[in-house]
């Protein structure tokens, strides 16, 4: 303890007779006697070798040491940094301010907006419904009871505590609710938000995006489906799109197609996105089943129709060429910022 006494008190007029006049000096101070390797640091790593009846006051006398050391590096450094020049005199007011980075849109509500508008100029206007779905809604009468094997091909999230309450998986329900409500013609598309409990990978995300068309009205034909999908595919990714439908099946729907797209990634020479086949499939369509129409009340003989859907997040990635869907929910500045030029 003496000899950790004598070396407080040596340490002390090693200070006071220390005068640090600029920042290099007062730095080299702060890491001899402050830093972390420093001697404050190492004396009080002495104490265990003191014994334990003395160990009280000697931490005592150690803290004093500590504050006193602290005390006269604050002390210069308050001297020091009154004798540079005040930031404020540095300041010209005649120099421009600094530029403020400019926000754009994300790439799905700025893809989104554009079938929006598309479909606009067709007359279709825009239909919105909720989320959290009941299940009659999102399955029932869209010709898929409680019993129909295409149940199976939405793993669908239900809300635990009543399971007639689910997460929508297709924006078809709020086609139902329309229909629920109004009468021929109704002309509509339905973009949101859906959710479907798949493994999260760069080709599938448990959450994505929707835009669906209904179309019903008097002597409306499978004619009118295709010219109407034709007329978005070339206004959406210009007019040199090659366009082919393949039949399908879906239960609310007969006769069902999928439609395809030359790929615009690699121009239909063949890349991992369209699987080496030069087209990629961004919608299914159909003629709307008359089941579907009696559900609601609507009579089949004399009114028909057609519906179609599509994933917004095929739509953009085709069309700005991005490879990865987790990319469109992880908020990275560096791949939104490449979109301001797309508003």
């Amino acid at each position: 303890m003496e000899q950790l006494l004598k070396q407080i008190e040596d340490y002390k007029k090693e200070i006071e007779s220390m005068t640090p006049g600029d920042a290099a000096s007062l730095e080299a101070y702060r890491i001899k006697f402050l830093g972390t390797k420093g001697i404050v640091k190492s004396l009080f790593a002495e104490i265990k070798n003191v014994q334990n009846e003395m160990k009280k006051e000697i931490g005592q006398v150690l803290n004093d040491f500590k504050q006193f050391a602290e005390s006269k590096y604050e002390y210069w450094k308050a001297a020091t940094g009154a004798s540079q020049p005040s930031a404020i005199n540095k300041f010209d007011p005649s120099l421009p301010g600094d530029p403020l980075p400019s926000g754009t849109r994300h790439p799905i509500s700025l893809v989104s907006n554009q079938i929006v508008h598309i479909f606009g100029r067709l007359g279709f206007s825009v239909a919105e419904g909720p989320e959290i779905e009941d299940d009659w809604h999102n399955f029932t009468p869209l010709n898929l009871p409680a019993d129909h094997p295409a149940r199976d091909m939405q793993d669908t999230f239900y809300i635990h505590k009543n399971p007639d309450w689910l997460l929508r998986t297709h924006t078809s329900s709020v086609q139902a609710r329309v229909m629920e409500k109004q009468k021929p013609p109704i002309r509509i598309i339905c973009p949101g938000r859906v959710y479907r409990n798949e493994t999260i990978s760069a080709r599938a995300h448990c959450f994505f995006h929707q835009t669906e068309g209904l179309y019903v009205d008097e002597k409306v034909s499978f004619a009118d489906l295709k010219q109407t999908l034709y007329f978005f595919v070339r206004e959406m990714f210009g007019q040199d799109a090659k366009i082919r439908f393949r039949p399908s099946y879906f239960p609310f729907t007969e006769p069902s197609a999928e439609m395809d797209i030359n790929c615009r990634i690699c121009g239909g020479s063949g890349c991992n996105v369209c699987k080496h086949t030069g087209w990629v499939e961004i919608l299914g369509s159909g003629m709307v089943h008359p089941k579907m129409l009696e559900n609601f009340g609507i009579d089949s003989n004399k009114y028909t129709g057609f519906a179609f859907g599509m994933g917004i997040e095929r739509i953009c990635q085709l069309k700005y060429r991005i490879n990865d869907l987790r990319l469109y929910s992880q908020n990275d500045l560096r791949f939104l910022k490449q979109f301001i030029a797309a508003v």
